[in-house]
């Protein structure tokens, strides 16, 4: 336990500088003194904007994207694990704080943190008296369980993080919830208030993930496997009262709720609103007028929203440092990405300054990313600039691009398609720049845009990859929890390439990267981990399969009504939705 409360305090420190540089350099200026619109600027960066205990009110949401799977275990976007905590709780969870204070774990559903065996390989759990499902019933260890094992069904429930079952089942031996019928031995529940979890070897961030939303109770009598989106049966403290996807979302408070059993969830509003829409700027126009409370997607403000708010509603406006990197992946299936010097060319020729102009610039959009390990990410190394991107100040060094063409056959360039969520206007506004600055070295980039809620079954299924030629596929990322692992795994393992809700999207299978991953995550001592990590890193980038776009800042709103508004380390920067309040 000192391996897990060391890492998140080293995080935490890093997060805290990363926050400080920020309010001292933010291009707004003005710093937490500006008060316009109702508050401060900054007034949610480490600290918490009009703290109150009141309760009532409808605290609506808006946003430009629905998610990806309200099911607790098919989901993977950041925006969707914070907001499920409204309706999901877990073993163990987040504290309710602000900054780096949010990062340390706490009981949810459990007495008390794990009781681990001396050999690391045993954590063992007791659920808390009184705790109750949205219909009254008791939950019980054995729907911990079901909701964990779940995600061994990945036929029928793919696109969710797959970390409990890699690390409890790392050969695949057992086949899942709807097609075994013996027992799974890895998690036992001897009796309905214990559960413990057998790991065959130790890993130092297992409970981080085990407080990952996609590790909540589900009662076997209401899984509707596929349709479980549309009406996940309540643990927390609201439920579904009315889903249509793509437009909009309800939840109620569920009556059965405790608060007494759960302090690491406000529940100040009575009704939480979400509007769904499919212009950002429409949003912008919602959240400006009062309209709204705050964006769904927590993605940042538009060009112009952004502008408007800056300059007459900065008390209403945070700047957070966020845990996400914008970046462009290659899959290697897709010629002549297959061929190092291809990608490197198309690194070289990308004007890194016009990415970051396009996405906002430095405080919209965020610093310029020489690597694909984030500052708040242990082991991020900012010297790690293997293709002098900051060194050229972001621009595109036209002659090394054109020295990786001759390299790979394609001395006069070639044509490619740049896939771009459609939901994302800062995304599309890159891939743009990018097209722009790659046509100057002879790469023809097509650009495709696909509907950002689909992107598991799109971009994360490697055979439409290819059919559709997408030989560059442009996302964000950030940890699922604060380590090496909970960031690097999904994207740079081999066994995490799937049929469908894949993440490594350049389809790395790089042994020496395997190993250095295993490694790592073996390494009990923090210190050491993250040396290790920022070997596996520098692996990455020398084999040219990412270019790394910006660190990813944004400008979030919130309005005068909200109340206990915060960013937090937990959710990588973004505010705890959990906490909000309205007046």
């Amino acid at each position: 336990m000192t391996t897990l409360r060391t890492s998140r305090r080293r995080l935490a420190a890093v997060s805290a500088v990363a926050a400080a540089t920020l309010l001292a350099t933010s291009a707004c200026g003005g710093g937490n003194g500006d008060s316009e619109g109702g508050g401060e600027y900054n007034a949610g960066v480490n600290k918490v904007a009009n703290a109150s205990n009141k309760k009532g009110g409808t605290l609506k949401f808006v946003g430009v994207q629905d998610a990806d799977s309200w099911d607790t275990t098919r989901m993977y976007y950041g925006f969707v694990f914070d907001f499920a905590r409204y309706y999901a709780r877990q073993l163990v969870s987040y504290s309710p704080k602000p900054g780096k204070k949010s990062v340390d774990l706490q009981p949810d559903l459990a007495t008390d943190k794990a009781q681990i065996s001396d050999d690391g390989k045993v954590y063992k759990y007791t659920l808390k008296d009184g705790l109750k499902w949205e219909d009254g019933k008791p939950i019980t260890a054995q729907d911990v369980k079901y909701g964990i094992e779940r995600q061994w069904a990945q036929k029928t429930l793919s696109g969710g993080p797959t970390y409990i079952k890699d690390v409890l089942d790392p050969d695949g031996k057992w086949k899942g919830p709807y097609e075994e019928k013996s027992e799974f031995e890895g998690i036992k529940t001897p009796d309905e208030k214990t559960i413990e979890f057998h790991l065959p070897k130790p890993n130092g961030d297992f409970e981080q993930m085990l407080a990952m939303p996609t590790n909540s109770p589900v009662r076997k009598d209401k899984d509707t496997k596929s349709k479980y989106t549309l009406h996940p049966f309540s643990s927390g403290p609201y439920k579904f009262k009315s889903y249509t996807p793509n437009k909009s979302l309800l939840l109620v408070r569920n009556k059965h709720w405790d608060s007494k059993s759960d302090p690491l969830r406000k529940a100040l509003p009575d009704k939480v609103k979400v509007t769904l829409l499919t212009n950002p700027d429409e949003r912008d126009k919602r959240l400006l007028n009062g309209d709204a409370d705050l964006d769904l997607n927590q993605r940042g403000m538009e060009v112009q929203g952004r502008q408007k708010a800056l300059k007459e509603h900065k008390g209403n406006v945070d700047n957070p440092q966020t845990g996400f990197i914008s970046y462009v992946a290659f899959p290697q299936s897709v010629k002549p990405f297959n061929n190092i010097h291809c990608r490197k060319a198309a690194i070289y020729g990308t004007d890194h300054k016009s990415v970051q102009t396009a996405r906002g610039g430095p405080t919209a959009g965020g610093e310029l990313a020489v690597n694909m390990l984030p500052p708040v990410v242990p082991g991020h190394d900012e010297s790690d600039d293997q293709y002098g991107i900051r060194k050229n100040s972001g621009a595109a060094n036209v002659a090394k691009a054109k020295e990786e063409l001759k390299k790979c056959g394609k001395p006069n360039g070639f044509k490619t398609t740049l896939a771009v969520r459609n939901t994302d206007k800062a995304d599309v506004k890159s891939a743009e720049s990018i097209q722009a600055s790659l046509k100057k070295i002879g790469i023809k980039v097509e650009i495709d845009q696909f509907d950002g809620s689909q992107g598991s079954s799109i971009v994360g299924n490697p055979a439409t990859v290819k059919k559709k030629g997408y030989g560059m596929v442009l996302y964000g990322w950030g940890p699922d929890f604060p380590s090496g692992q909970g960031y690097g795994i999904e994207l740079w393992h081999s066994s995490k390439i799937r049929d469908n809700g894949n993440n490594n999207y350049a389809l790395i299978d790089e042994p020496k990267i395997d190993k250095g991953l295993e490694e790592a995550i073996a390494e009990l001592d923090p210190e050491k981990s993250a040396e290790k990590y920022a070997e596996v890193n520098k692996e990455v980038m020398a084999g040219a399969y990412y270019l790394p776009l910006t660190y990813l800042k944004v400008v979030q709103w919130r309005s005068d009504r909200l109340t206990n508004v915060y960013a937090a380390d937990s959710f990588s920067g973004w505010y705890d939705f959990a906490s909000i309040g309205v007046k």
